[in-house]
């Protein structure tokens, strides 16, 4: 006998998701996940000035903050065959690897940390010994008993005044949870500690582009000055806080984050072999080193990976009509010309079409449209994108940092490669990469140094931005990897304005509904593979691999009946 559970919205997520589930023996034997939030900045964006559409796009995402303005300039330099100067280009990357290491951390301690550390477990750990084995793991300073011990009594606190505050919608208790209770009192300090580290590495956008979140970009290069003895531009002062800011980054990474990711990973071993799901791959690439034009030159290389085979990375070529498609078989759209076959995005619609259930609903119509979400293919094929891509991509290429840092930590925890396939191969292979990202940015900030040091303060390139230089139609692509995945933006250029303009986003990917050959994505496909429910009134597995994932925003879920009368709630934190 299977039963069908809702959690909606899922929480600690980016934006609104639905997921249903059919539960059987255990086990999730089916699965159906829905976008029900639209926001069409598409449409929106017809008819302005390119070089305002970073603007405008970088509101999508409150946490992404300045990826899509990336790629969004991107698109417009790449339309219009502009080359920006070597230290905005050094400039975007080290706002870039920012903006991982700070969406990575929070993404672990915040967002999904909650699914493995139990809060209440965490009373009854012993200081001493907790601190025993925080020291015997990491350097990180704030790892006395009597740290610890003080920790215990401000939860007490809270415990005791019945207001668990953030931590008061967790399934605490809950037979999933396997940490013992000082490992527990760990991943709660660091949640902490890392609520305030984050509020300081992201000055570093403050610095270069004016605010964060959605810091200044520019179509040409970046929209900031550089005079070292001046008081009014990026000087000499500004430049050494940045180098600060990284290398405290750089600390808490190394001392923090990775240790605590590997001395939890043990304790659930089992999810090596649990949602990995498709076993298809994908990465644009980013981080160039010789200019956005030279894909060999980035840190993240670009391919495909199929069928979970690492002999083979396939070329991405996103200018190609038969590489990247969107269907919308399933989802909210119509497309003037039938909803039977994909659009590449310079050709995409975004019309809208409803035909969903009224709400109050008790379940999707799954044989039906059910998702604002389209549903993108490469090739045909259903991809996951992400930080296990990414380093998956990396490692398949045989390039030497993806191996030695990999090799090395399936060592530690005695996993196979087939380890990385999973719910908990997606988790460490964002702790992973946030380990190069950090060396990265220190990389780039040096060379930016020595440039300026060589007499070059250029940071952007106007020679094409009056618009009566530009021919009367134009069409480029920006991409870029988002902490979440891979990331292009469409744009086509008609008399000085935009006329068309397609977002194709990593939830996208990874989130979309089933496409016109019944074929799951990501989500739908991760959840199917092996995923246990304990008890289907507190689904924290179903969580677990949906956070892997790293969608993120925070809300309580509730199921009613179509006369609105309250049936169940999944408390989610």
């Amino acid at each position: 006998m299977s039963q069908r559970i809702v959690i909606d919205p899922i929480t600690r997520i980016e934006g609104h998701l639905r997921v249903e589930a059919e539960i059987k023996d255990g086990k999730v034997a089916q699965a159906y996940s829905s976008g029900t939030m639209v926001r069409l900045l598409e449409e929106i964006l017809k008819g302005r000035d390119p070089r305002d559409a970073w603007a405008f796009v970088g509101r999508v995402c409150g946490v992404c903050t300045s990826v899509h303005s990336l790629a969004s300039v991107r698109s417009v330099e790449d339309a219009l065959d502009i080359v920006i100067p070597p230290n905005a280009e050094l400039v975007r990357n080290i706002m870039f690897c920012t903006q991982y290491m700070h969406d990575h951390v929070v993404h672990f301690y915040h967002l999904h940390a909650l699914d493995w550390v139990d809060i209440v477990s965490a009373l009854s750990a012993d200081p001493k010994k907790t601190s025993e084995i925080a020291q015997s793991i990491s350097n990180y300073p704030k790892s006395s008993p009597g740290y610890f011990s003080d920790l215990i009594a401000r939860l007490k606190k809270f415990v005791e005044s019945g207001q668990l505050g953030i931590f008061a919608n967790g399934y605490w208790g809950h037979p999933a949870y396997k940490l013992p209770p000082e490992i527990n009192l760990i991943g709660v300090a660091h949640y902490l500690e890392a609520l305030e580290w984050q509020k300081e590495v992201v000055k570093i956008h403050t610095i270069f582009g004016g605010k964060n979140p959605h810091p200044n970009y520019l179509v040409g290069g970046m929209a900031c000055s550089i005079g070292l003895d001046e008081s009014s531009v990026i000087n000499a002062e500004r430049l050494a806080y940045v180098s600060d800011l990284l290398h405290q980054a750089k600390a808490f990474i190394e001392q923090v984050y990775i240790p605590d990711l590997l001395a939890i990973a043990p304790y659930y071993l089992d999810w090596a072999s649990i949602g990995g799901g498709l076993g298809n791959f994908l990465s644009y690439g980013d981080l160039p080193t010789n200019g956005y034009r030279d894909p060999l030159s980035y840190k993240f290389p670009a391919g495909a990976i199929l069928n979970k085979d690492v002999s083979k990375v396939y070329d991405v070529d996103l200018r190609n009509d038969a590489e990247v498609q969107e269907f919308v078989t399933h989802s909210w759209y119509d497309y003037a010309e039938g909803n039977e076959k994909g659009l590449h995005p310079w050709k995409g619609e975004s019309k809208i079409n409803y035909t969903g259930p009224k709400p109050p609903y008790e379940y999707l119509d799954v044989e039906q449209k059910y998702s604002y979400l389209k549903t993108p293919r490469w090739k045909g094929h259903a991809m996951e994108v992400g930080p296990l891509s990414r380093m998956l991509v990396g490692y398949a290429k045989g390039i030497p940092e993806y191996k030695d840092i990999v090799d090395k930590t399936l060592t530690k925890l005695g996993a196979p490669v087939t380890a990385l396939f999973s719910t908990l191969g997606r988790t460490a292979a964002r702790g992973l990469e946030s380990v190069l990202v950090a060396q990265w940015a220190l990389e780039f900030y040096d060379q930016l140094i020595a440039n300026i040091r060589n007499g070059d303060s250029r940071m952007a390139n106007t020679e094409k931005f009056n618009p009566d230089r530009w021919e009367k139609q134009a069409q480029g692509v920006g991409h870029s990897e988002a902490p979440r995945g891979a990331l292009a933006h469409w744009i086509v250029i008609e008399d000085k304005k935009i006329k068309n303009y397609q977002l194709v986003v990593p939830t996208t990917w990874n989130a979309s509904p089933r496409d016109f050959e019944g074929k799951m994505s990501a989500y739908e496909s991760s959840l199917m593979d092996n995923t246990p429910i304990a008890d289907p009134e507190q689904p924290v597995e179903i969580l677990r691999t949906i956070h892997s994932f790293d969608p993120c925003l925070a809300c309580s879920v509730h199921l009613y009946d179509e006369e609105g009368k309250h049936l169940s709630r999944a408390k989610v934190l």
